[in-house]
């Protein structure tokens, strides 16, 4: 029988490879222009400096980070809650400009206009709820 440490790092998060975070990174940057959200936006959703978020934008990432990497994977977690909830794909992306009562009648985009990693992650958890994920 495995001791109990062992068995819990066998379901530990293990950490995102630099691979994952660059396929990461492209399917966000697609995401980001289905959306059709400027690039100011988009550079506070992942902590940049706009002129760091367009050299990326351009074909040309920096090394991503902890957070960033974080960052990346709640904005997809929100996309993949919205395309469980609606079946429309225009809803999907129109979404997250929508106002929206659970969010005092703002958008989720103003929301995580905020910056902060906490602002995706309370989209996620609302729209996880929304969806019957907890």
């Amino acid at each position: 029988m495995q001791p109990l440490e062992t068995k819990a790092q066998e379901f530990a998060p293990q950490p995102i490879t630099a691979e994952e975070g660059a396929a990461m990174l492209r399917a966000v940057l697609r995401l980001f222009g289905k959306w059709a959200i400027t690039d100011e936006d988009a550079a506070t959703l992942l902590d940049l400096p706009v002129r760091t978020y367009r050299r990326w934008k351009a074909g040309q990432p920096g090394r991503l980070g902890r957070d960033t990497k974080a960052r990346l994977s709640n904005i997809l977690g929100i996309h993949k809650a919205l395309r469980i909830i609606f079946r429309d794909t225009e809803r999907v992306y129109a979404w997250v400009k929508a106002p929206n009562t659970a969010f005092g009648g703002h958008s989720a985009l103003e929301i995580m206009r905020g910056g902060e990693l906490t602002d995706l992650m309370r989209v996620r958890r609302y729209l996880d709820a929304e969806r019957g994920a907890w």
